[in-house]
């Protein structure tokens, strides 16, 4: 996925049990889609994610995910999983988190992957288009950098 492709269909569930799909879900908005493969990737999809909340807040037609990609064994524990990703999300945000069972080595490769520990991070136009990209933890740098791209697509597409 590079900067000025469309973001691929991704097929996933919201904590609130409806099912997402991506770009379509966000279709009219700028959303930055923040991606983890492992839940050691949870911390730093958390720490753009708190940092993201209220930027966003203030941003006409801008939304976010959190997408927890889960494969592996971890899908035995599927329903332990939702329900403490439930319980740990105010219900205000359940419709930002979405979570794909399955299909993690496919998203892995679409993302280029190279630390499942790392977060993933594509700020999508209102079209769909990759604006941005970002791989690893919070950087102050590359929040303004993603912010400044973000308002600047709110403004003008």
């Amino acid at each position: 996925m590079t900067i000025g492709s469309l973001f691929p269909t991704l097929i996933g569930e919201f904590l609130t049990g409806r099912e997402a799909r991506l770009p379509e879900a966000a279709a009219g908005q700028v959303t930055l889609v923040m991606l983890g493969f492992t839940y050691a990737s949870r911390m730093p999809v958390e720490a753009w994610a708190d940092h993201v909340k209220p930027a966003f807040a203030g941003l006409d037609r801008a939304t976010f995910y959190e997408v927890p990609v889960i494969g592996g064994l971890a899908r035995m524990g599927e329903w332990f999983i939702d329900s403490g990703m439930r319980r740990g999300t105010p219900k205000a945000l359940h419709e930002n988190v979405i979570t794909v069972w399955g299909k993690a080595d496919q998203w892995k490769a679409l993302a280029s992957v190279t630390d499942d520990k790392d977060a993933y991070l594509f700020l999508l136009g209102r079209d769909g288009r990759i604006l941005w990209r970002h791989t690893g933890g919070f950087r102050e740098a590359a929040f303004a950098e993603m912010l400044s791209v973000a308002r600047v697509a709110v403004r003008t597409q």
